[in-house]
C-alpha cells in the first residue's frame, strides 16, 4: 500500500486529467470504429446481391446504408482529428522522442483517410447517376481503404506494445530505424487481424440489430428480412473466427508481455498450476478477493498443461508494472470481453443451427431480442479490449522505454480539466447531432415507404428512371420534394 502511495505521489499533477481526456475521446470514437471499417464492407455485399439478383429491396438497403456511412465518416473525422491533436498536446514526450519510429503509422492512416473520403463522395454521387457495374466497381476499393486505416492505427498501437526496428543512442534516443520492422511488430499481425474481425462483427450486430428491433415491432417484410439476414450472417460467420483470432492474441501477449498478461488475469506470484479467476479483486498485498476460482485453468489456458509457468506481477518492481486498481481493471475488462464474445458465439450458432436445419430466419422473439441487443453488447466488448490491452501496458506508453508520466504534458492541470469539460460538451454536441440526423433520416425514408405501398416499393430501384407517379404523387424523400418524374 505505502508503494502504490508513493507512487501516486511520484506522478506530476498534469497525468490524470491527461488521461482522463485521452480516455474518453478514445473511448467516444471508437463507438464509430466498427461502422467506419466494416460498414463499407456490408454495403457492398448488399450492393452486390442487389445486382447479381436483380433485387430492388437490396439495392435500396445498400442506397440507404451507403447514407449512413457518409454521416458516421463525417463524424468520425471529428473525433479522429480532437484524437490525433491530444496525441501531440497531451503526450509530447511521446511525439518528441518516438514519432520518427512509429510515426509512419499515422501517416498511413492519414493518407487512407483522404482516400476513404474521396471514395465516399464518388459513391454517393453515383447512385442513378452512373451505370451499376461502373458504380459497383468504383465502390469495391472502399473496404480496402478503411483496412489500410486501420493497419496504420494498429501498426502504431502494436508497436507502443512491442516497440522493436530501432537502437538507442548515448542520450537514450532512437536511431538507426527500421521502418519495417518498427511497423511488423511481434504483436502487430494477432492484433491487427483480431480487431479486423472485431469491427466486422460488431458492425454486422448493429445493423442487424437495427432491424432485429423492426422485426419485434411487427415489420416483418422482405425489406426488414434481408437488412437484418446479411449483416447477421457475416457477423455470425466472422463470431467463430473471433474466438481463435482472440485465443492466439492472449497466447501472444502471455508470451510477449507477461506482466500485462499477469496483469489480465491477475496473477500475483510466478507460479505453475495457477487458477483462472473470473472477476475478482486484486489487492495491493497480491490478495484477492470476490469472483469465481477455477483450479489450475490460468495455466492451461495459457500452455495447455497445469505446469505452464505463468509469470507473476511480482517478477517486476512496483515501478514497472499496473498497480492492484489498474490490473483488477484489466482484468474485468477482459473478462467482460470474452463472456460478451462467448454469448455472441451461442447466438450466431443458434442462428446458423436453424439456418441449416430449416433454410428460414428464426421466428422466437427471445432471438430477437437477444440480436437487437448484440450491437450494443459488441461495442462494449470493442470498449473492453481496449481498455485492457492500454491499461494492462501500465506504467508504460512506449513498453519498457517510456513510462506515461515521461511523456505528459507540462500544461498546468487546471487547463487540462478546462479542456476536458469543453471536449466533454462538444462530444454531447456532436453525437446528439448525429443521433438526431440518423433519426431523421429513418423517419424520412419510412414515410417514403408508406407514401409508395400502392405501387411496390420494391421496383423501384436506384438505378435508372424511377417508376412511372400517379397524378398528384409527390416523393418526400431522396428527391428533395421534386415529382416523381424520372429526374435525378
Amino acid at each position: 500500500m505505502h508503494t502504490y502511495v508513493s507512487l501516486v505521489a511520484d506522478a506530476p499533477a498534469q497525468l490524470l486529467p491527461a488521461r482522463e481526456l485521452m480516455a474518453f475521446t478514445l473511448a467516444s470514437h471508437i463507438i464509430l470504429v466498427p461502422l467506419g471499417v466494416a460498414l463499407p464492407f456490408l454495403t457492398l455485399v448488399m450492393h452486390y446481391r442487389g445486382l447479381r439478383r436483380h433485387d430492388a429491396t437490396a439495392l435500396l438497403l445498400a442506397r440507404r446504408w451507403s447514407a449512413v456511412m457518409a454521416v458516421q465518416f463525417a463524424v468520425g473525422v471529428v473525433t479522429g482529428t480532437v484524437l490525433s491533436f491530444e496525441f501531440g498536446l497531451l503526450w509530447p514526450g511521446l511525439m518528441g522522442r518516438w514519432g520518427d519510429v512509429f510515426g509512419i503509422g499515422f501517416g498511413v492512416e492519414a493518407w487512407a483517410f483522404f482516400l476513404e473520403a474521396v471514395l465516399i463522395a464518388i459513391y454517393l454521387y453515383g447512385w442513378r447517376r452512373l451505370k451499376p457495374r461502373t458504380h459497383f466497381l468504383l465502390g469495391l476499393p472502399l473496404p480496402a481503404t478503411a483496412l489500410l486505416g486501420a493497419f496504420g492505427i494498429l501498426a502504431a498501437n502494436s508497436w507502443m506494445n512491442t516497440p522493436q526496428g530501432f537502437s538507442l543512442d548515448a542520450a537514450g534516443r532512437p536511431v538507426d530505424v527500421n521502418v519495417w520492422k518498427a511497423i511488423f511488430t511481434p504483436m502487430f499481425g494477432p492484433q491487427y487481424w483480431h480487431f479486423v474481425v472485431a469491427m466486422l462483427m460488431t458492425a454486422g450486430y448493429m445493423v442487424a440489430g437495427v432491424y432485429a428491433v423492426g422485426w419485434l415491432r411487427g415489420r416483418r417484410d422482405r425489406y426488414h428480412r434481408l437488412g437484418f439476414a446479411i449483416p447477421f450472417t457475416i457477423a455470425s460467420i466472422a463470431a467463430p473466427v473471433q474466438m481463435v483470432l482472440g485465443d492466439s492474441i492472449a497466447r501472444s501477449v502471455f508470451h510477449k508481455q507477461p506482466v500485462k498478461f499477469a496483469a489480465m488475469e491477475i496473477v500475483w506470484k510466478t507460479d505453475t498450476r495457477v487458477p483462472e479467476y473470473l472477476y475478482g479483486r486484486l489487492h495491493p498485498d497480491g490478495s484477492i478477493s470476490g469472483g469465481i476460482k477455477i483450479p489450475l485453468l490460468d495455466s492451461v489456458l495459457a500452455g495447455f498443461r497445469p505446469d505452464t509457468k505463468v509469470v507473476g506481477l511480482t517478477s517486476v518492481p512496483a515501478s514497472e508494472r499496473p498497480t492492484a486498481t489498474q490490473a483488477t481493471i484489466a482484468h474485468w475488462a477482459f473478462d467482460t470481453m470474452v463472456f460478451i464474445g462467448t454469448a455472441l458465439l451461442l447466438l450466431a450458432l443458434c442462428y446458423g443451427w436453424i439456418w441449416l436445419r430449416h433454410r428460414r430466419l428464426p421466428e422466437s422473439k427471445w432471438f430477437y431480442r437477444g440480436a437487437a441487443c448484440a450491437g450494443v453488447a459488441s461495442v462494449v466488448a470493442v470498449e473492453c479490449g481496449w481498455v485492457a490491452t492500454e491499461v494492462g501496458r501500465q506504467p508504460w506508453i512506449v513498453y519498457q522505454n517510456m513510462r506515461v508520466a515521461e511523456a505528459v504534458t507540462s500544461t498546468r492541470s487546471t487547463t487540462l480539466w478546462i479542456m476536458f469539460g469543453l471536449v466533454l460538451v462538444v462530444y454531447v454536441f456532436v453525437f446528439g447531432s448525429l443521433l438526431t440526423v440518423l433519426l431523421k433520416m429513418r423517419a424520412r425514408w419510412r414515410l417514403a415507404d408508406e407514401q409508395q405501398a400502392a405501387h411496390a416499393p420494391e421496383a423501384d430501384t436506384p438505378y435508372g428512371p424511377r417508376t412511372a407517379p400517379q397524378a398528384g404523387d409527390i416523393l418526400t424523400s431522396g428527391t428533395g420534394g421534386r415529382p416523381r418524374d424520372g429526374r435525378p
